[in-house]
């Protein structure tokens, strides 16, 4: 079958182009993991996906992944989904309930609700906070310089589980100074986690630290008319 080996060898192609750009950064190739953004495929090419061992999917909406994962999740062992597009509050409780991560927390009221829901379900995913380092008017994120402090918040406020950062740098720049200020952000923060990079410049990320890439267009094939925002 056609779609199973164009999704293999396509995986295989990044996993070799990661593991290149891990060893010349001088880190170790399992330090990055691989995020493959299923938002809006085929269940066909999903599926293919799957075969192939990969376990770790990023979505952009909810409801989508709900559709997609909840019947799966039984099937596949070690499946992780991470959200990874803006979440709305009055969306918390399903978002707590499916995801294993959100990569999007970005304001008080959404850090919150989850906290909130998480009290109410005995669970909570991993959170990661958005990080608008372009401070661009149309993406969520908080600012760089309101980061420090809404970190704290987070943990100190609500008692999230905060491991790391995401960023999603302005197609317009150069990303490299993008994940360089996510990088050290996380750092004085002590948060060990960064998911940075997508297709175009996921080698770019991983040299600069990353330690998950979204990774969706280069594994799927581009979808016609979709804006590649987050992969």
């Amino acid at each position: 079958m056609s779609v199973p080996s164009d999704i293999a060898a396509a995986r295989a192609a990044i996993l070799n182009r990661m593991a290149k750009a891990a060893a010349e950064a001088g880190r170790a190739p399992q330090g990055v993991t691989l995020i493959a953004v299923s938002k809006q495929q085929p269940d066909g090419r999903v599926e293919a996906m799957l075969a192939t061992g990969q376990r770790v999917f990023g979505e952009n909406r909810v409801h989508e992944a709900q559709a997609r994962w909840t019947s799966r999740r039984s099937d596949y062992a070690h499946l992780q989904l991470r959200l990874i597009g803006p979440l709305q509050s009055n969306k918390a409780a399903d978002a707590v309930a499916l995801f294993d991560v959100i990569e999007s927390l970005d304001r008080p009221k959404l850090a919150a609700a989850l906290a909130d829901e998480a009290q109410k379900q005995g669970r909570c995913p991993e959170i990661l906070i958005q990080v608008n380092t372009g401070e661009e008017a149309q993406k969520t994120g908080v600012p760089p310089l309101e980061a420090d402090a809404f970190i704290k918040s987070a943990r100190e406020t609500y008692g999230l589980p905060l491991r790391g950062l995401m960023c999603i740098p302005p197609v317009d720049e150069e990303p490299a100074m993008h994940f360089a200020l996510l990088a050290k952000i996380a750092a004085r923060n002590g948060l060990a986690t960064l998911s940075m990079g997508m297709s175009d410049d996921f080698e770019t990320a991983i040299r600069f630290g990353a330690t998950h890439v979204r990774i969706g267009s280069a594994l799927f094939g581009t979808r016609p008319g979709s804006a590649q925002l987050t992969e």
